[in-house]
């Protein structure tokens, strides 16, 4: 539900985690020949070299630029819900910031880029409140996609879109991969995702016992108190985190974050309740502590058994979407449930 943004509650883990990768190879992988071609979310794009001024739309896609060490290549930057991995805030403090949220065209191409890069394709799409790949492309700058929001993905209906095929984390992959080949830094490339694989693995195992035995749902935000809250499709990164881990979605819509009622959650009794934190403040519920007074206090949420055993747990928000932090919140969801005893 990133059409209204998001944050964190672990940002450290993944930033620390591959700065600790030495960023080598026994087996080198091979330089990028230009002129490259890919192809990205049905377009073909070309680079004749490796760009040198890329802004940045979306703070995920953001992060991987920064994570593959290319912060130098990035003039500007926008849509940030969350502060920056750790470890990377002398980083992007010297990046200028476009936009909290939507950023202008003019503003964009105002920093003269060679790449644009987005997140989300309701940004810069077919339809894009910032403007079209076509409009770019008439001025000579290449758009990349994160994968993630156009493969096995229905955005024509505005919103946060319909997810026609089961996220993988083997789209961010791609993403990183992608942007490791464009800029000619594939070695680093492949590093990030090992360590993102290695992670997954660890996660799994930590609570592998538990499989089939429990069940969630993932509160994203509500747009008032007093209707039904965004909760997490079965398609998206929630879904993926919790088919990692053996756990039941009890929401079985293929939209990102559909609106689903309290007593339909209720009748559904998950066994724990996934809380989105974030710094974002559009909505009353964006606060994770008005999530958790609600949950105390409305009559049908309080009577839910994941509510009474204290089976509600906080996420960085990002990796509610399908991010590379994604990963952080398997790891983050792995280590509640084992803490409060559930996978036994």
């Amino acid at each position: 539900m990133f059409h209204f943004s998001r944050l964190s509650v672990c940002a450290g883990l993944l930033a620390s985690a591959v700065a600790a990768i030495p960023f080598s190879t026994s087996a080198q992988a091979a330089e990028t020949q230009y002129p490259l071609t890919i192809k990205n979310c049905g377009l073909e794009l070309t680079f004749k070299q490796a760009p040198s001024r890329t802004v940045s739309v979306g703070q995920s896609v953001t992060e991987v630029l920064y994570l593959l060490g290319l912060s130098d290549k990035v003039v500007g930057t926008a849509l940030w819900v969350s502060p920056v991995l750790k470890g990377f805030e002398e980083t992007n403090a010297k990046v200028e910031r476009l936009a909290d949220n939507d950023p202008s065209f003019e503003a964009v191409i105002g920093k003269k880029p060679d790449l644009v890069t987005t997140q989300f394709q309701w940004q810069i799409g077919p339809e894009g409140v910032v403007g079209t790949p076509a409009q770019f492309a008439e001025l000579g700058v290449p758009v990349y996609t994160s994968p993630a929001d156009c493969v096995g993905k229905d955005n024509s209906g505005g919103g946060d879109g319909v997810r026609t095929g089961v996220f993988s984390m083997e789209l961010i992959y791609e993403e990183i991969r992608d942007l490791a080949k464009i800029y000619n830094v594939q070695d680093r490339g492949e590093e990030v995702v090992a360590d993102l694989k290695t992670r997954e693995d660890a996660a799994r195992k930590k609570i592998a016992s538990a499989e089939g035995k429990l069940s969630a749902v993932f509160w994203f935000s509500s747009a008032e108190m007093d209707i039904d809250p965004y909760v997490a499709g079965r398609h998206g990164a929630p879904g993926y985190i919790m088919s990692a881990l053996g756990i039941k979605n009890v929401i079985e819509s293929d939209e990102e974050w559909p609106t689903v009622g309290w007593e339909t959650i209720a009748k559904a009794n998950p066994t724990m309740i996934v809380t989105g934190k974030m710094d974002r403040r559009r909505f009353q519920a964006d606060d994770v502590a008005v999530k958790h007074k609600f949950l105390k206090d409305d009559p049908v949420a309080s009577l839910m058994s994941a509510v009474k055993e204290g089976h509600v747990f906080d996420m960085d928000a990002q990796a509610m979407n399908p991010t590379i932090r994604t990963i952080e919140g398997l790891e983050v969801l792995a280590d509640a449930i084992a803490s409060a005893g559930l996978a036994k």
